[in-house]
């Protein structure tokens, strides 16, 4: 364990150079610039095209120059650069010819007045003409940006695309954000690329292989085919990739060895044939990073890229070796029937020392435990899943994806912990060692069908899931506890077994009628089933025969719980200019089956319930960049058997718990408002928002503790706990022919209350926290990026019947990422993160320093990459948390890498000589075919 040293936060006066530094390239690289504007129309009606795409290109190789978006007025304006030669005006929009005028030079304010744009004569009758893509284009609710007009770096991957265009934020973790929105679901040509989440494909696909990047908002199955508004509040990327780049095959293989026996391999291998992809990948390696990654400066290194805000990977509990192999599909095998499949094999090695410090709180004083652990994890699965789509006729719609898993792990735990009063005096000590392994099988499947009509809006959709588990375990465990008040002791030396099963199943029917052009009423039934056995038995050692052959009574049971319902549901839809209002109701009819068998007495709990339910969104978007969101749910769920059936659950000795029949369901309000804005024509945007729960019922565990500090737990029902999160961010970018500048801040805020019972005496905790961040960053070309940030985090809560009245905390983070790509084929990449942390307690050390470092030199056409990574330069990373409930403060420790550096080479794969460049190369990207129907 690290010993404690005091400090104080980093001083920001290190980091001023960066700035000034920033600010004198900035201005370096200013020239003189002039304003263009004008009003976009239709040349048949005189009406503002809103969304128009405007921009500049030169007049030799159509090399983009500037661009921009009209507003809701059909205005556009921005600023050009000094242009001494003629240059082409462009302006585009869907639907219309593109305008093309003959700029001679820029040298003054422009004012093209009215710009007319005439409607495409085949428009409607579904012709391919041939026009030319702008940078950014709004098709309906899709803005599609033209990969190849943004420059990036030779051998740049898709992340780093992302970060080229206007509204999209890519933390260092891979989390994607546009215009406020995070990404839930990322596609390559409309399918999967291994995940949804869009990690793979951020990392590993290479930029100039994409040719389009298209954003709208996330939909389900049954929106998407239903042609419905989105409800949600995140959005989906789909990539598009180039034809010239659809049939062939790329990759890269990478191996690297180092200090410490630190290894690394990783490979992926993809084959592109039209409408047939292929990827191959796997990895091995012992330095926490159990999945795929591929980073292009620091390759799989865990946590070589800080998250934003200088956290450095402390999520991560012991070091892990881990391999993995993974294989991904997508093809079209008839004429609209599309599938796609993966399958993933990964094994994992976990070694942990786990210490914590626990102050745990009573209305009469409190009490602290400390304890510390050795644990050690193999795990070993097998997932695979498919996903079929199949548009029989225009009009239906089928959409399947099974899937299927097999999880087993094996487990060593050997522990010891004590309590002591505030006074010193001991109260309880346990130890314990054990081995245990499981094994978990699963099947679901979730088939939609839809059904449209002639009428517009006219739809039928039904949706049936299913999930299947089965899960076992058996091990041994021996411990000894004892408590000095009473001066007892529990020894255990005891083998448990448990079978354990899951399945759920529900269908869904939903029929949506149009009333008129802006109404839509819906009707629809949904019918659930679920059902759970635990079967829990423990033997004790018998001494006589050496065998586990004592069934202990007190800890074994069984048990089993049913759920059936039924809910008639209705919704009525208003679509009306700007507005979306959607109200959904339904009252599910519930019978709750609940049986257990524990000390050879049978109960059984059954009952009945009337769970409504009411969801309401009004959606008003103001313009193309602004929006308004309002919502609100009122939820009724059922307390689990665990928490209903009254079994002693003795398989803690220092924490026995009891079930509690009389429990009422949970019953919660919640409701959010967000408001968005993001102006392409400025590259800005911000967004605020504040989310609210309040619960009229909630179930929470409350504990009574003996004279030793032994908890016996059961449920209680407590009504008026809330929590409300508010905050905002802001973000703005800034080019300059081949240099970009990005950064913003954000605020992020939080109030909540909790109650319950500890010793039978009624607390309540409030708690409040505020997060501020700021981040800057700066692409000088394709010479260097520079990417400082800071965070601070504050949270206090006040506790009312403890003698505790208050705890508090401050965190803060500071971070900076630099990389030069200078001199030429030399890539040298630094993160420096700075973590301080106000109240760890005295056995932890409240601040270290996290340097990690990355130097490479690619060779043999950059085909070969050779780099040097140094993780933890200064030999000072730690994982030491601190978290705060209502009843307790925690400090945690787990062992963490220290100090290692790897040598690797990665060699690339790459040919598309399958299929020929368009005429003209790739200087002609940006002309294409495109379909207007």
């Amino acid at each position: 364990m690290t010993s404690n040293k005091e400090s104080t936060p980093f001083s920001m006066s290190k980091y001023h150079f960066i700035f000034f530094f920033l600010i004198c390239s900035l201005c370096s690289n200013a020239q003189e610039k002039f304003t263009i504007k004008g009003k976009v129309i239709g040349a048949n009606d005189n009406f503002p095209l809103e969304s128009a795409t405007v921009y500049l290109t030169t007049a030799i190789d159509s090399v983009m120059l500037e661009y921009t978006l009209t507003d809701k007025n059909g205005d556009f304006i921005f600023a050009a650069k000094k242009q001494e030669k003629p240059v082409f005006l462009k302006v585009t929009y869907m639907g219309f010819e593109t305008h093309k005028e003959v700029v001679q030079e820029i040298n003054s304010n422009k004012d093209f007045k009215i710009i007319s744009l005439i409607e495409s004569a085949n428009m409607l009758s579904g012709v391919t003409i041939i026009t030319e893509e702008p940078p950014i284009r709004v098709k309906n609710d899709t803005i599609e940006f033209k990969a190849s007009l943004f420059k990036v770096r030779p051998d740049s991957n898709v992340e780093t695309l992302l970060k080229q265009l206007p509204g999209f934020e890519v933390d260092s973790d891979g989390k994607i954000t546009v215009n406020g929105k995070e990404v839930n679901q990322v596609l390559v040509n409309g399918k999967p690329f291994f995940d949804r989440d869009g990690a793979m494909a951020l990392k590993n696909l290479p930029a100039d292989i994409i040719n389009k990047v298209q954003v709208s908002d996330y939909k389900t199955k049954k929106e998407e085919y239903s042609k419905s508004e989105s409800t949600s509040d995140n959005s989906s990327i789909n990539f598009t990739i180039d034809k010239d780049k659809n049939k062939g095959y790329f990759g890269k293989i990478l191996g690297g060895y180092g200090t410490d026996d630190r290894y690394e391999s990783s490979f992926i291998v993809n084959l592109f044939n039209n409408n047939r992809k292929i990827s191959l990948l796997g990895s091995s390696n012992n330095i926490n990073a159990p999945g795929f990654s591929m980073d292009e400066v620091f390759d799989n290194m865990g946590g070589g890229r800080n998250i934003r805000g200088g956290s450095t990977n402390n999520n991560s509990k012991g070091i892990t070796k881990s391999n993995l192999l993974g294989l991904n599909y997508s093809d079209e095998w008839l004429k609209g029937l599309q599938a796609s499949g993966n399958y993933n094999f990964s094994n994992t090695e976990t070694d942990n020392l786990y210490k914590s410090k626990t102050i745990n709180f009573l209305p009469t004083g409190n009490f602290t435990t400390e304890s510390q652990s050795k644990t050690s994890r193999e795990t070993t699965s097998n997932k695979a899943g498919v996903e079929l789509e199949y548009k029989a006729i225009p009009s239906i719609r089928i959409f399947a994806a099974p899937k299927f898993s097999n999880t087993k792990s094996n487990n060593f735990s050997e522990s010891e912990s004590s309590s002591r009063e505030e006074n010193g005096t001991l109260k309880n000590a346990s130890n314990s060692k054990s081995n245990k392994q499981n094994e978990n099988n699963s099947f679901g499947n979730s088939i939609n069908f839809n059904k449209s009509f002639e009428k517009r809006a006219r739809n039928l959709s039904v949706v049936i899931n299913n999930n299947n588990t089965k899960s076992s375990s058996n091990g041994i465990t021996k411990s000894e506890t004892n408590y000095f008040s009473t001066q007892t002791t529990d020894s255990r030396n005891q083998k448990n077994n448990s079978e354990n099963t899951s399945d759920s199943y529900s269908a869904e029917i939903e029929y949506t009628e149009p009333i008129t052009d802006s109404i839509r009423f819906k009707i629809g039934a949904e019918y659930n089933y679920k059902n759970s056995i635990n079967d829990n038995k423990t033997f004790n050692f018998n001494p006589t025969d050496q065998l586990y052959s004592n069934l202990n009574i007190l800890q074994s049971n069984y048990t089993s719980s049913t759920q059936s319902s039924f809910a008639p549901t209705a919704g009525i839809r208003f679509e009306k200019n700007k507005f979306v209002v959607d109200i959904n109701s339904s009252t599910a009819i519930v019978q709750y089956d609940n049986h257990s068998d524990y000390l050879n007495q049978a109960t059984d709990l059954n009952k009945k319930y009337n769970l409504p339910n009411l969801r309401a969104q009004i959606r008003y978007r103001i313009d193309r960049s602004k929006s308004l969101t309002t919502r609100y749910n009122y939820s009724v769920s059922l307390p689990s058997s665990n928490q209903l059936l009254p079994v002693t659950n003795l398989a803690n000795p220092l924490n026995t718990i009891i079930g509690n029949p009389n429990l009422r369901p949970n019953e919660k309000h919640s409701a959010n408002i967000n408001y968005r804005n993001f102006d392409f024509r400025t590259r800005s945007g911000y967004t605020f928002y504040v989310n609210s729960d309040f619960y009229s019922s909630e179930i929470i565990a409350s504990s009574i503790y003996d004279d030793s500090r032994k908890a016996t737990t059961t449920y209680e029902n407590i009504s008026g706990t809330y929590s409300i999160t508010g905050g905002g961010s802001w973000n703005k970018s800034v080019k300059q022919e081949s240099n970009l500048l990005r950064y913003g801040l954000s605020l992020n805020t939080n109030l909540s209350t909790s109650k319950g019972f500890t010793d039978g005496v009624l607390f309540d905790a409030t708690s409040a926290g505020i997060r501020p961040n700021i981040y800057l960053n700066y692409d000088y070309g394709a010479f260097f990026t520079v990417a400082p940030s800071y965070s601070f985090s504050y949270n206090e809560t006040k506790y009312d019947n403890y003698l505790t009245k208050s705890s508090s905390n401050v965190v803060h983070r500071l971070n900076l990422q630099t990389t030069s790509y200078w001199p030429k084929n030399w890539t040298w990449g630094n993160d420096f993160g700075y973590t301080y942390n106000s109240k760890l307690s005295s056995d932890f050390k409240k601040d270290f320093y996290l340097w990690n470092t990355s130097l490479s030199y690619s060779f043999f056409e950059n085909n070969i990459i050779a780099k040097v990574k140094v993780y933890d330069l200064l030999n000072q990373n730690q994982s030491a948390t601190r978290t705060i409930t209502a009843t307790t403060i925690r400090d945690d420790e787990n062992t963490i890498l220290k100090r290692y550096a790897i040598f690797s080479l990665t060699y690339k794969i790459q040919d598309f000589s399958g299929m020929k460049n368009p005429p003209g190369g790739k200087n002609n990207r940006g002309n294409r075919r495109m379909s207007i129907d």
